[in-house]
Protein backbone atom coordinates (compact mmCIF):
# COMPACT_ATOMS: atom_id res chain seq x y z
CA UNK A 1 0.00 0.00 0.00
CA UNK A 2 1.27 3.50 -0.90
CA UNK A 3 2.31 5.67 2.03
CA UNK A 4 0.86 9.06 1.16
CA UNK A 5 2.78 10.68 4.03
CA UNK A 6 6.11 9.62 2.63
CA UNK A 7 8.89 8.10 4.62
CA UNK A 8 10.72 9.59 7.57
CA UNK A 9 9.53 13.19 8.05
CA UNK A 10 12.68 13.95 10.00
CA UNK A 11 15.01 12.80 7.24
CA UNK A 12 17.62 15.25 6.01
CA UNK A 13 16.33 17.80 3.51
CA UNK A 14 12.69 17.68 4.52
CA UNK A 15 12.63 21.45 5.07
CA UNK A 16 13.83 22.16 1.53
CA UNK A 17 11.66 19.56 -0.18
CA UNK A 18 8.81 21.94 -1.01
CA UNK A 19 10.65 25.26 -0.66
CA UNK A 20 10.42 27.44 -3.76
CA UNK A 21 13.71 28.53 -5.26
CA UNK A 22 13.91 32.27 -5.99
CA UNK A 23 15.90 33.14 -9.09
CA UNK A 24 18.89 35.47 -8.92
CA UNK A 25 18.79 38.27 -11.49
CA UNK A 26 21.85 40.44 -12.30
CA UNK A 27 21.13 44.13 -11.67
CA UNK A 28 21.83 45.20 -15.23
CA UNK A 29 21.09 48.61 -16.70
CA UNK A 30 17.48 49.19 -17.87
CA UNK A 31 16.03 46.02 -16.28
CA UNK A 32 12.58 46.99 -14.91
CA UNK A 33 11.84 45.72 -11.40
CA UNK A 34 9.14 46.22 -8.77
CA UNK A 35 9.86 46.66 -5.07
CA UNK A 36 7.65 44.11 -3.33
CA UNK A 37 7.29 46.12 -0.12
CA UNK A 38 5.73 49.29 -1.55
CA UNK A 39 5.07 48.61 -5.25
CA UNK A 40 7.64 51.13 -6.53
CA UNK A 41 8.51 50.29 -10.14
CA UNK A 42 11.60 51.52 -11.91
CA UNK A 43 14.37 50.72 -14.34
CA UNK A 44 17.84 49.99 -13.00
CA UNK A 45 20.15 52.92 -13.70
CA UNK A 46 23.13 51.86 -11.63
CA UNK A 47 24.60 49.94 -8.70
CA UNK A 48 27.17 50.99 -6.13
CA UNK A 49 28.32 49.80 -2.69
CA UNK A 50 25.65 47.11 -2.40
CA UNK A 51 22.83 49.40 -3.54
CA UNK A 52 20.73 49.46 -6.69
CA UNK A 53 19.34 52.73 -8.06
CA UNK A 54 15.93 52.67 -9.75
CA UNK A 55 14.35 55.39 -11.87
CA UNK A 56 10.56 55.47 -12.33
CA UNK A 57 8.65 56.74 -15.37
CA UNK A 58 8.59 60.27 -13.92
CA UNK A 59 12.39 60.42 -13.71
CA UNK A 60 12.46 60.08 -9.91
CA UNK A 61 15.24 57.92 -8.48
CA UNK A 62 15.48 55.82 -5.32
CA UNK A 63 18.12 53.56 -3.79
CA UNK A 64 17.48 50.05 -2.44
CA UNK A 65 19.78 47.33 -1.04
CA UNK A 66 20.63 44.53 -3.44
CA UNK A 67 19.15 41.16 -2.50
CA UNK A 68 15.61 39.80 -2.09
CA UNK A 69 12.40 41.81 -2.08
CA UNK A 70 12.03 42.53 -5.81
CA UNK A 71 9.72 41.32 -8.56
CA UNK A 72 10.47 40.92 -12.27
CA UNK A 73 7.43 40.22 -14.44
CA UNK A 74 5.48 39.56 -11.25
CA UNK A 75 7.84 36.86 -9.97
CA UNK A 76 10.04 37.21 -6.86
CA UNK A 77 13.75 37.55 -7.60
CA UNK A 78 16.97 38.28 -5.78
CA UNK A 79 18.91 41.15 -7.35
CA UNK A 80 22.65 40.56 -7.41
CA UNK A 81 25.47 42.73 -8.69
CA UNK A 82 26.01 42.25 -12.41
CA UNK A 83 29.36 40.90 -13.55
CA UNK A 84 31.48 43.61 -15.18
CA UNK A 85 31.28 43.48 -18.94
CA UNK A 86 34.35 43.37 -21.11
CA UNK A 87 34.87 46.72 -22.76
CA UNK A 88 34.36 46.82 -26.50
CA UNK A 89 36.77 49.73 -26.83
CA UNK A 90 38.99 52.09 -24.83
CA UNK A 91 37.74 52.72 -21.31
CA UNK A 92 36.68 56.25 -20.43
CA UNK A 93 37.16 57.97 -17.11
CA UNK A 94 34.30 59.59 -15.19
CA UNK A 95 35.24 62.90 -16.86
CA UNK A 96 34.75 61.41 -20.32
CA UNK A 97 38.41 61.26 -21.33
CA UNK A 98 40.12 58.08 -22.55
CA UNK A 99 41.70 56.15 -19.67
CA UNK A 100 45.37 55.24 -19.79
CA UNK A 101 45.36 51.55 -18.86
CA UNK A 102 47.90 50.28 -16.30
CA UNK A 103 49.36 53.78 -15.91
CA UNK A 104 50.92 54.75 -12.58
CA UNK A 105 50.15 58.10 -11.00
CA UNK A 106 52.55 60.78 -12.15
CA UNK A 107 54.81 62.51 -9.63
CA UNK A 108 52.97 65.62 -8.41
CA UNK A 109 53.67 68.85 -10.26
CA UNK A 110 54.56 72.00 -8.33
CA UNK A 111 51.35 73.58 -9.68
CA UNK A 112 48.10 73.12 -7.75
CA UNK A 113 44.34 73.44 -8.10
CA UNK A 114 42.78 75.16 -5.11
CA UNK A 115 39.10 74.78 -4.24
CA UNK A 116 37.01 76.46 -1.55
CA UNK A 117 36.12 73.49 0.60
CA UNK A 118 36.16 69.78 1.23
CA UNK A 119 32.97 69.14 -0.73
CA UNK A 120 34.42 70.86 -3.79
CA UNK A 121 37.58 68.75 -3.52
CA UNK A 122 35.62 65.50 -3.17
CA UNK A 123 33.46 66.28 -6.19
CA UNK A 124 36.47 67.15 -8.36
CA UNK A 125 38.24 63.99 -7.20
CA UNK A 126 35.26 61.76 -8.00
CA UNK A 127 34.89 62.97 -11.58
CA UNK A 128 38.44 64.07 -12.53
CA UNK A 129 40.53 61.98 -10.14
CA UNK A 130 41.91 59.64 -12.82
CA UNK A 131 42.85 62.56 -15.05
CA UNK A 132 44.50 64.48 -12.21
CA UNK A 133 46.63 61.50 -11.16
CA UNK A 134 47.69 60.93 -14.76
CA UNK A 135 48.72 64.60 -15.01
CA UNK A 136 50.27 64.78 -11.54
CA UNK A 137 47.95 67.57 -10.33
CA UNK A 138 47.11 67.87 -6.64
CA UNK A 139 43.83 69.45 -5.45
CA UNK A 140 43.93 71.37 -2.17
CA UNK A 141 41.14 73.19 -0.38
CA UNK A 142 41.27 76.69 1.02
CA UNK A 143 38.44 76.55 3.57
CA UNK A 144 37.13 79.76 2.00
CA UNK A 145 38.10 82.13 -0.80
CA UNK A 146 38.76 84.78 1.88
CA UNK A 147 42.03 82.95 2.59
CA UNK A 148 43.27 83.03 -1.01
CA UNK A 149 45.36 86.19 -0.75
CA UNK A 150 47.09 84.95 2.42
CA UNK A 151 47.80 81.59 0.76
CA UNK A 152 49.41 83.28 -2.23
CA UNK A 153 51.43 85.55 0.02
CA UNK A 154 52.74 82.67 2.16
CA UNK A 155 53.45 80.33 -0.76
CA UNK A 156 53.67 82.51 -3.87
CA UNK A 157 53.20 81.09 -7.36
CA UNK A 158 55.60 81.56 -10.25
CA UNK A 159 56.09 80.41 -13.83
CA UNK A 160 56.82 76.84 -12.67
CA UNK A 161 54.29 76.77 -9.85
CA UNK A 162 50.91 77.96 -11.05
CA UNK A 163 47.67 78.01 -9.13
CA UNK A 164 44.27 77.31 -10.59
CA UNK A 165 41.45 78.38 -8.27
CA UNK A 166 37.82 77.20 -8.36
CA UNK A 167 35.39 79.54 -6.58
CA UNK A 168 31.73 79.12 -5.64
CA UNK A 169 29.25 81.87 -6.61
CA UNK A 170 31.67 83.78 -8.82
CA UNK A 171 29.28 86.35 -10.29
CA UNK A 172 29.66 90.10 -10.96
CA UNK A 173 29.41 92.20 -7.82
CA UNK A 174 29.80 89.31 -5.37
CA UNK A 175 32.39 89.17 -2.60
CA UNK A 176 34.04 86.32 -4.46
CA UNK A 177 34.20 88.40 -7.62
CA UNK A 178 35.89 91.30 -5.81
CA UNK A 179 38.50 89.01 -4.27
CA UNK A 180 39.24 87.43 -7.64
CA UNK A 181 39.70 90.83 -9.29
CA UNK A 182 42.06 91.98 -6.53
CA UNK A 183 44.23 88.87 -6.92
CA UNK A 184 44.31 89.17 -10.70
CA UNK A 185 45.50 92.80 -10.41
CA UNK A 186 48.10 91.89 -7.79
CA UNK A 187 51.71 90.74 -8.14
CA UNK A 188 50.76 87.07 -8.60
CA UNK A 189 47.99 87.62 -11.11
CA UNK A 190 49.71 86.20 -14.20
CA UNK A 191 50.48 82.91 -12.45
CA UNK A 192 46.96 82.44 -11.07
CA UNK A 193 43.79 81.50 -12.96
CA UNK A 194 40.57 82.06 -10.99
CA UNK A 195 37.35 80.61 -12.38
CA UNK A 196 34.02 79.78 -10.82
CA UNK A 197 30.44 78.68 -11.21
CA UNK A 198 27.37 80.84 -10.53
CA UNK A 199 25.81 78.63 -7.85
CA UNK A 200 25.60 79.41 -4.14
CA UNK A 201 27.36 76.16 -3.27
CA UNK A 202 29.02 73.30 -5.13
CA UNK A 203 26.04 71.11 -4.18
CA UNK A 204 24.09 72.84 -6.94
CA UNK A 205 26.65 71.77 -9.52
CA UNK A 206 25.05 68.32 -9.31
CA UNK A 207 22.11 68.25 -11.72
CA UNK A 208 18.61 67.89 -10.25
CA UNK A 209 18.06 64.92 -12.59
CA UNK A 210 20.90 63.03 -10.93
CA UNK A 211 19.12 63.45 -7.58
CA UNK A 212 15.70 62.59 -8.94
CA UNK A 213 14.24 66.04 -8.19
CA UNK A 214 12.69 68.64 -10.50
CA UNK A 215 14.94 71.49 -9.33
CA UNK A 216 17.07 72.60 -6.42
CA UNK A 217 14.88 74.18 -3.72
CA UNK A 218 14.66 77.95 -3.34
CA UNK A 219 15.95 78.82 0.14
CA UNK A 220 14.59 82.03 1.75
CA UNK A 221 17.04 84.67 2.88
CA UNK A 222 18.04 84.32 6.51
CA UNK A 223 18.21 80.51 6.40
CA UNK A 224 21.58 78.85 5.97
CA UNK A 225 21.46 77.47 2.43
CA UNK A 226 22.40 73.86 3.08
CA UNK A 227 20.04 73.64 6.04
CA UNK A 228 17.24 75.08 3.92
CA UNK A 229 17.92 72.57 1.13
CA UNK A 230 17.81 69.64 3.54
CA UNK A 231 14.56 70.84 5.07
CA UNK A 232 12.94 71.32 1.68
CA UNK A 233 13.95 67.82 0.57
CA UNK A 234 12.77 66.27 3.83
CA UNK A 235 16.27 65.32 4.99
CA UNK A 236 17.56 65.72 8.59
CA UNK A 237 19.29 69.07 9.08
CA UNK A 238 19.65 69.69 12.82
CA UNK A 239 23.37 68.91 13.16
CA UNK A 240 26.57 69.17 11.17
CA UNK A 241 26.50 65.38 10.92
CA UNK A 242 23.14 65.66 9.16
CA UNK A 243 24.62 68.10 6.64
CA UNK A 244 27.60 65.80 6.09
CA UNK A 245 25.25 62.86 5.52
CA UNK A 246 23.25 64.91 3.02
CA UNK A 247 26.42 65.64 1.07
CA UNK A 248 27.39 61.95 1.03
CA UNK A 249 23.93 61.25 -0.34
CA UNK A 250 24.35 63.86 -3.09
CA UNK A 251 27.89 62.77 -3.96
CA UNK A 252 26.70 59.17 -4.18
CA UNK A 253 24.44 60.15 -7.09
CA UNK A 254 27.38 61.47 -9.13
CA UNK A 255 28.89 58.85 -11.40
CA UNK A 256 30.17 60.72 -14.46
CA UNK A 257 30.44 64.24 -15.87
CA UNK A 258 26.88 63.85 -17.16
CA UNK A 259 25.66 64.28 -13.58
CA UNK A 260 27.23 67.75 -13.31
CA UNK A 261 26.19 71.14 -14.67
CA UNK A 262 28.11 72.45 -17.72
CA UNK A 263 28.94 75.62 -15.74
CA UNK A 264 31.29 73.51 -13.61
CA UNK A 265 32.59 71.13 -16.25
CA UNK A 266 34.21 73.75 -18.46
CA UNK A 267 35.78 75.58 -15.55
CA UNK A 268 37.54 72.52 -14.11
CA UNK A 269 38.85 71.55 -17.54
CA UNK A 270 40.15 75.10 -17.94
CA UNK A 271 42.06 74.87 -14.65
CA UNK A 272 43.59 71.50 -15.54
CA UNK A 273 44.81 72.96 -18.84
CA UNK A 274 46.22 76.03 -17.06
CA UNK A 275 48.28 74.15 -14.46
CA UNK A 276 49.57 71.51 -16.91
CA UNK A 277 50.48 73.79 -19.83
Amino acid sequence: MDDRYGTDVLAAGWREQFRRTVAEVPAEHDVVVEVAEDGYVGAIVGTESGLVELEDRHGRRRLFPLGPGFLVDGRPVVLVAAAPKASAGPRRTASGSFAVEDARARVARPSRILVEGRHDAELVEKVWGDDLRAEGVVVEYLEGVDLLEATLRDDPPDAERRYGVLVDHLVPGSKEGRIAQAVERGPHGRFVRIVGHPYVDVWQCVTPQALGIAAWPEVPRGIEWKVGVCRALGWPSATQADIAHAWRRILGRVHTYRDLEPALLGRVEELIDFVTA
